[in-house]
């Protein structure tokens, strides 16, 4: 029964880029992952992009963020920013 619980209360945490910060205290977050083909093993990148909430608008395009997820705060957005690992390059 306890590591039921446990597992339940982990969050997923992913890794990306803000492609877009043009929005009120929400952030368009593009997180890649790298796949292999399954006949011809070739390595392919997929990216997939999430709304993330952004209480404080702290991050900025280009910033490597870390998002977690969370329940539904509207249609779209399921995470929520937890720290910026990197501001980017100007």
């Amino acid at each position: 029964m306890t590591e039921n619980t446990e597992n339940r209360n982990q969050r997923k945490v992913l890794r990306g880029v803000v492609v877009s910060d043009k929005m009120a205290k929400t952030r368009v977050i593009s997180v890649d992952h790298v796949i292999s083909h399954n006949v011809y093993s070739k390595t392919l990148r997929r990216h997939h992009k999430f709304y993330a909430h952004d209480e404080a608008n702290e991050s900025k395009m280009g910033d490597l963020v870390e998002i977690v997820s969370i329940r539904p705060l509207s249609a779209l957005k399921r995470w929520r920013v937890s720290r910026i690992v990197e501001k980017a390059s100007k």
